[in-house]
């Protein structure tokens, strides 16, 4: 079956991508980065970097060291006995400064969704949000949970300059900008935590598997 879970492929001479199923789903999420913890607690010699995604694992290694075959043993031998209960998530609040300068956005997506300002801060405060994956540029997270009743499209002309901090809305998704930037999404608030510093063990403020309450600032 062509389509069966969990399907393993070489993704170049150099990667091995373990999918677990398809589409975005937050306990298929889970199983992913039950996945990735479960390989990076023990990883061969040649593993370079095991990136979670949505719904797969990429495994970058070193050929020149490692094996194919003996990878893809070490990763199917990781799938058994997998289950999203294997990885308990960790649990960050952010706090954040809504609209205004912070949040140039937040009447439009108000407008969008026939609410006022206030009912959108609320419904974005009120969810729990899961760190799905990480992208676009280093610590930015792209969150899971928002509430359908607030998704907005990005903006027909992105941005050139996107404040770090900034929190946005792009479809059914919200993220935050952790360094300055060019942007697309709708941006509603802002927080002051830096999500990324080069200089720290980590970098990044946030992982993979995180799960983020948005917490509202007042006054901002």
């Amino acid at each position: 079956m062509p389509n069966a879970f969990p399907r393993l492929q070489p993704l170049g001479d150099a990667a091995l991508l373990v999918e677990l199923g398809s589409g975005i789903d937050p306990d298929l999420n889970r199983r992913v980065h039950a996945l990735a913890a479960r390989l990076m607690a023990a990883p061969l010699p040649g593993v370079v970097e095991i990136v979670p995604a949505y719904a797969s694992a990429l495994i970058h290694y070193d050929p020149l060291v490692l094996d194919f075959t003996d990878l893809e043993a070490w990763a199917i031998a990781a799938l058994d006995g997998l289950s999203a209960a294997s990885f308990p998530p960790r649990r960050v609040e952010i706090p954040v400064c809504y609209g205004g300068a912070d949040g140039p956005d937040l009447e439009f997506v108000a407008a969008h969704a026939g609410l006022t300002p206030a009912a959108v801060i609320r419904l974005h405060s009120a969810a729990e949000y899961t760190v799905y994956m990480m992208g676009f540029q280093p610590g930015f997270p792209y969150l899971g949970g928002l509430n359908p009743a607030i998704a907005a499209p990005r903006l027909p002309t992105p941005r050139t300059r996107v404040p770090a901090g900034s929190v946005g809305i792009a479809g059914n998704q919200t993220g935050i900008y952790p360094s300055q930037s060019p942007g697309g999404w709708r941006l509603i608030g802002r927080t002051d935590l830096r999500l990324f510093d080069p200089s720290a063990d980590p970098p990044c403020l946030l992982n993979p598997g995180d799960i983020i309450r948005f917490v509202p600032v007042t006054p901002c």
